[in-house]
């Protein structure tokens, strides 16, 4: 009995010890893999070490050596389409998000943030009981509701757990406005936003270890990196400040050589030609040649810096006995970003400076791009294809490691890839809503070496469209302003011609315009249909014009002056004064205080000879009166309107036309309460702002 006592003594504490040591990784070995999604911004397919790039990407190029790369991955061309693709497993029409945050453009397709007939990665598999968590660039909800504080479509309404980072789509490095959950605040001194977004993704980690050991967990980790500004830390610019020097022209051909050595593409593969809007290299002056390496040398650090939060990010796991057991998936949202981009309080390109705001320029993009033409925007190979690793030790096959995949994939296989890694169910309906059902498939008969049977895969961004069917390739590029034309459908063999080198559309003319009917089907029934093709500008300015005059975005959109903490309030009231659910609701505290420049405005765009109609509802709990206007933004002593509305005890609505618009441009309507006494009230709603049509 001693010895058999002795020996259960003995078993106890070698499981103690065994568990002790192995208790994470032996749990999470029972269960479904966590998953690390991470998605780089405006990344170029080239720029990476494993991707034929000469940045220092180590962690990365050690994620693909022991993992699988694809050659052909391709995202939705853009950031806010790319996203909504990613998350929803939907074509981003589908999700709402045809376009960008930017602007709601009127039809369920370009709303403009994550609609209720998707749902998120997060969503799917939180109910499979995984814990989720999100750091870095949202951007999937609209500007305007992100101004307001309406959350509905921020990342904790969408299925994550935690979150920190930024909500819109791009910010200052060094000073932006970052969210821990919901709440807004300043970053503080010495902050650097890529950083701060692999640290919490280890603290997410760690926290997770000590809290939920047992489940399974998924994260996206979101970073703004590299996209613009030009913003870096001086010890990793200086580390590439003379590889630059080298020029766009020499670093092309160097990349496309490592390209093809490292088996990405054919000996029988071309390099697209420089950019025509590119000069050579040897072309530019010294001092021109010095500002543009610097750019570039600044955009590296930004990679550079990023693989190094990923190394940490990677060693966490390793540290935490998870590493063998977590899938870690690796993209970026679109190819290399060519838009002109300089509007600091300086133009000092020097990275380390918060007031600079400046881009890489379309010169660099095109090395970025190697060997592809056309960047972001655009649905040729340029704008669409994105590197992409897949790592997990438990579940790809080692015959694949640091090899490619047979097969081209798309963002919106990222869903269906997550749904089959976590044994979850993808659901018809979620929260009372009808949820469409996923676009893409799973990659995961890829990581055991099968062959994907691929169906055709559909693009559209700003009249931009293509569709993949095999090896065969349809694309059109759509010039800004000007109308979509079927001339412009051009045709290649991906399989022959992967850089899109040879357009052979007049040999098969059958096949193009059976793909072109195909994809005008997909199109008509997501809802791409009519194809606009105006700039960011012009679809901005339009939105301008679509007033929040209900309060449904809170006071998103409507500028608040002349009001403090201390004298008086401007806030949203829910309690139903007027005729909606939300109206504006001011409320003086100090007698005259706040006198004439108590002040809500709406900025909008304007063209020469328009007129419009203004209209408002208000009540107060003391009659008064306040002058409503119109006037030019940039010339306030102009007015086009200049009417006194009254408000009184009961709910009061009236309407007034302006004088015609001068010239184009942007303009004011103005609320002026400023004659507000010490304990009066107001409530504005269902301010109008509407065209008079002749």
């Amino acid at each position: 009995m001693l010895i058999i006592k002795l020996l259960r003594i003995i078993w106890a504490g070698w499981i103690v010890a065994f568990f002790g040591m192995f208790s994470v990784g032996f749990a999470q070995t029972k269960h479904r893999p966590n998953i690390v999604l991470i998605m780089a911004d405006d990344l170029g397919f080239s720029d990476l070490g494993c991707y034929g790039g000469e940045i220092e990407t180590p962690a990365l190029d050690g994620l693909a050596s022991g993992g699988l790369r694809y050659k052909q991955f391709y995202s939705a061309a853009r950031c806010c389409p790319s996203r909504a693709a990613l998350m929803t497993g939907l074509y981003p029409h589908q999700a709402g998000m045809g376009w960008m945050a930017a602007a709601d453009m009127g039809t369920a397709a370009y709303q403009g943030e994550l609609n209720t007939k998707s749902v998120t990665i997060a969503e799917v598999l939180r109910s499979a009981g995984y814990r989720t968590y999100m750091t870095g660039k949202w951007h999937l909800t609209n500007e305007r509701h992100i101004e307001g504080q309406v959350v509905d479509t921020w990342p904790l309404q969408r299925g994550f757990d935690r979150y920190f980072g930024i909500i819109p789509g791009g910010a200052n490095y060094f000073t932006p406005t970052v969210y821990s959950g919901n709440t807004p605040y300043p970053a503080p001194d010495g902050f650097y936003l890529t950083e701060a977004i692999s640290d919490t993704s280890v603290s997410y980690i760690r926290k997770h270890v000590t809290t939920s050991a047992e489940t399974p967990f998924f994260m996206y980790v979101a970073y703004t990196a590299p996209h613009w500004p030009l913003h870096a830390l001086e010890h990793e610019i200086e580390k590439y400040r003379q590889r630059y020097r080298q020029g766009w022209d020499a670093l092309r051909v160097a990349r496309f050589h490592r390209q093809q050595k490292i088996g990405l593409f054919g000996p029988e593969t071309v390099l697209s030609p420089r950019d025509t809007t590119v000069p050579a290299w040897d072309h530019l002056g010294g001092e021109k040649q010095a500002e543009m390496a610097e750019r570039m040398a600044i955009y590296a650090a930004q990679v550079d810096i990023m693989d190094q939060g990923i190394g940490r990010i990677v060693d966490e796991l390793k540290r935490q006995g998870l590493y063998e057991q977590t899938v870690i998936l690796f993209v970026s949202d679109n190819g290399a970003c060519a838009e002109f981009i300089s509007s600091g309080i300086h133009k000092t390109v020097n990275g380390t400076d918060a007031n600079t705001f400046e881009s890489y320029r379309i010169n660099w993009a095109n090395l970025s791009s190697t060997p592809f033409r056309e960047y972001k925007h655009y649905t040729h190979e340029g704008g669409i294809a994105t590197p992409m690793i897949a790592h997990w030790p438990k579940g790809i096959e080692k015959t694949l490691h640091n090899g490619f995949a047979r097969d081209y994939g798309h963002l919106i296989d990222i869903m269906a890839t997550c749904v089959d890694l976590a044994e979850a169910t993808y659901p018809d309906t979620y929260n009372g809503h009808e949820i469409l059902p996923m676009q893409g498939r799973s990659l995961l008969p890829q990581f055991r070496g099968a062959s994907a049977d691929r169906r055709k895969i559909f693009w559209e961004h700003e009249a931009n469209i293509a569709v993949r069917d095999g090896r065969w390739k349809m694309v059109a590029k759509t010039p800004i302003g000007q109308a979509f034309s079927r001339d412009a459908l051009e045709l290649y063999d991906m399989e022959r011609d992967p850089v899109e080198a040879t357009n052979v559309a007049a040999d098969h003319q059958k096949l193009l315009d059976t793909l072109y009917d195909a994809w005008e089907d997909w199109a008509r029934d997501i809802g791409a249909l009519p194809m606009d093709t105006r700039d960011y500008g012009e679809r901005q300015h339009d939105y301008t014009r679509m007033i929040n005059g209900s309060f449904d975005a809170n006071l998103g959109g409507w500028k608040i002056q002349g009001v403090h903490p201390a004298i008086g309030m401007v806030s949203i009231d829910t309690t139903g004064q007027l005729t909606g659910k939300n109206a504006a609701y001011i409320k003086l505290y100090e007698d005259g205080a706040a006198p004439a420049d108590l002040v809500l405005s709406w900025r909008f765009y304007a063209k020469q000879g328009e007129r419009f109609r203004i209209g408002l509802t208000c009540k107060a709990n003391n009659s008064l009166s306040f002058p409503v206007c119109i006037y030019n933004a940039n010339d306030l002593g102009t007015r086009l309107l200049d009417q006194r509305w009254m408000a009184t005890g009961e709910s009061t609505s009236n309407a007034e036309e302006s004088n015609p618009i001068p010239q184009d441009g942007f303009y004011r309507l103005s609320v002026e309460v400023g004659a507000l006494k010490e304990g009066d009230e107001c409530w504005i709603d269902d301010v109008i702002l509407t065209p008079i049509i002749p």
